[in-house]
């Protein structure tokens, strides 16, 4: 009976719980899903992990390429992000082209690591205008069940913490490059930004870490991104506004959020070292 009423009228099941200050899945308005964080699964990439929030799973892969830099950034590498969505994750994505949020998802990956200053491009220039890394962090989303941002955001945060790079020897005059595949550096990491996804239901009540379905009946979606305790960016693409009061309050659950996810990082870190 009441599948059938969650059918029939999914907004009006969705208050009926709201106004008990509980959600469908038991959660509090303001409670997080659990979260699991496995590294270094990927043997053939240069850094992995995968993350599960809830039921939403992302695998990140990271490879590694050599390539020239560009003109106008001599001393820079490359770091470029994908993130995929493909049908088997939700039955809201179609085989073919990249679907409008998978590139909106990885255009968001990209300014949070411009914005946060996560990888530094010039630790990966290895010669100045002749040499430099390319790394291809590729996000797979398994199971869309909502939060996907921050899903990714954490999966390529480990996996960049994973990434090993082989040392290169490059000799100009010959245009000679040599890859050692012994020696191998750890890359630096300068910070590492948590995102956090609040949806806004009715216009007013907020909810923490949404599911799929919680998103789709919403009002309005915000990610927060922060790095230990600074704001770093706040990703609103539309939707009810919020009152400076909400905002806050976002962002204060956002800081504490990121306290616990980089003790699970570094957790699963150590798990995979030993």
């Amino acid at each position: 009976m009441a599948a059938s009423y969650k059918t029939i009228h999914p907004v009006k099941y969705y208050r009926d719980f709201l106004a008990q200050n509980v959600r469908p899945d038991g959660r509090s308005l303001q409670t997080f899903r659990p979260v699991s964080i496995n590294v270094g699964s990927i043997k053939t990439a240069e850094g992995s992990a995968i993350v599960k929030i809830g039921n939403t799973t992302v695998v990140c892969g990271i490879k590694a390429e050599l390539a020239k830099p560009k003109a106008e950034e001599p001393n820079f590498g490359y770091l470029v992000p994908n993130v995929e969505l493909p049908p088997l994750c939700s039955p809201k994505f179609r085989p073919g082209p990249p679907s409008d949020q998978a590139q909106v998802s990885s255009n968001f990956i990209a300014e949070t690591l411009t914005n946060s200053r996560c990888i530094d491009l010039r630790d990966l220039c290895i010669v100045s205008e002749h040499l430099a890394w390319v790394l291809h962090c590729d996000l797979i989303c398994l199971d869309h069940d909502g939060s996907l941002l921050d899903a990714c955001v954490i999966a390529l945060v480990a996996a960049l913490r994973t990434v090993e790079l082989p040392h290169v020897l490059y000799d100009a005059e010959a245009e000679k490059t040599v890859v050692s595949a012994e020696k191998r550096s750890k890359l630096k990491v300068h910070s590492e930004p948590v995102a956090t996804t609040y949806t806004i239901f009715d216009d007013e009540i907020l909810l923490t870490d949404p599911t799929n379905e919680e998103e789709s009946l919403s009002s309005g979606i915000m990610t927060v991104v922060v790095q230990g305790d600074k704001l770093c960016s706040v990703h609103k693409p539309g939707g009810s506004p919020l009152t400076d009061a909400q905002l806050q309050e976002c962002i204060n659950g956002a800081m504490k959020r990121a306290e616990h996810i980089n003790k699970l990082i570094n957790t699963a870190l150590k798990s995979h070292e030993t």
